[in-house]
């Protein structure tokens, strides 16, 4: 049995497979196609975080592959309150095939996934987001073919989706480009990066962008740390994507963000909305990756 709880989990190969999958899954679905390779199989998908994205690719996927769905919010889980999280773990993963957690803190997901008898799925923590950078890849292979090699520049907080980017570059042989305001870069020890072959550090935006094959960026703030908003963007205020940024990038470069974005802060209006933007994309990519993952940790490979 495999979890998917942080990008490390799974090989290179694994992720070959999964991307081959994906790219099947959303063929079919856009042929109307039936592909119920998940019928009677049921997920439950507990949210501590709010989502719009997360919620919508997991049901409609999971449906989508004749399976079901049990839908557990903060008030009907009490994850960790009302009961310790190992005893709910135990429960409830006796009465389902697959868990779905979103919540803040990455050692609930782990001790929840070390008591489950079936395989658990991080739908994003306050440390990582896997399936986010499982969609975002995707979406680069399909618009400009394999990743490894290529350089992806990060601007903006080192945060859950920073730490997942570092992850995908070990492991699929990318290079990326980071670039955080002082006081808010990635903690190496919480992103469990081996070297520093993969990554390179920028003090400048623009220059981590230069010659960048794909541009990614999120929000300033992440939810947990509305507190910190003030100061967040006092501190970021350099460090919004926009044409220029684009412009350092390669000619063919990518603009992603996982969003919901903040036109104005994180990015400006004419690059989530200009001719490199594929965030439309990447968003419909959550549901055909997040669908030939569910697959893999239930079945296995597929010839």
């Amino acid at each position: 049995m495999k979890h998917f709880l942080q990008f490390s989990d799974l090989r290179s190969d694994e992720y070959t497979y999964l991307f081959e999958r994906a790219a099947l899954i959303k063929r079919k679905f856009k042929a109307y196609e039936k592909h119920h390779t998940l019928a009677d199989r049921t997920l439950a998908m507990i949210f501590e975080k709010a989502s719009t994205r997360t919620r919508v690719s997991f049901e409609a996927g999971m449906y989508q592959m004749g399976g079901s769905v049990v839908h557990l919010t903060t008030g009907d889980s009490h994850l960790g309150r009302a009961e310790p999280i190992d005893d709910t773990a135990q429960v409830i993963s006796r009465m389902v095939d697959l868990v779905m957690i979103r919540t803040y803190e990455q050692t609930k997901i782990e001790l929840f996934a070390a008591h489950s008898r079936v395989p658990v799925i991080n739908g994003l923590t306050n440390e990582f987001h896997p399936c986010q950078i499982l969609a975002d890849i995707f979406t680069y292979i399909e618009h400009r073919g394999s990743i490894k090699g290529k350089t992806v520049a990060w601007v903006g907080d080192g945060n859950n989706m920073a730490n997942t980017w570092l992850q995908a570059s070990e492991i699929l042989g990318f290079k990326v480009h980071l670039s955080t305001p002082s006081g808010y870069e990635v903690d190496q020890s919480v992103a469990g990066i081996r070297s520093s072959d993969s990554y390179q550090v920028f003090k400048s935006p623009l220059e981590a962008c230069n010659g960048a094959d794909l541009v990614t960026t999120d929000v300033w703030t992440s939810m947990g740390f509305e507190a910190e908003n003030a100061a967040r963007m006092k501190a970021f205020a350099d460090w919004r994507v926009d044409a220029e940024m684009m412009a350092a990038a390669k000619p063919q470069a990518l603009f992603m963000h996982c969003l919901p974005a903040h036109r104005g802060e994180e990015v400006d209006a004419d690059v989530i909305d200009g001719p490199q933007s594929v965030v439309w994309d990447e968003a419909e990519n959550r549901m055909h990756a997040q669908k030939a993952l569910m697959e893999y940790l239930l079945l296995g490979r597929i010839a």
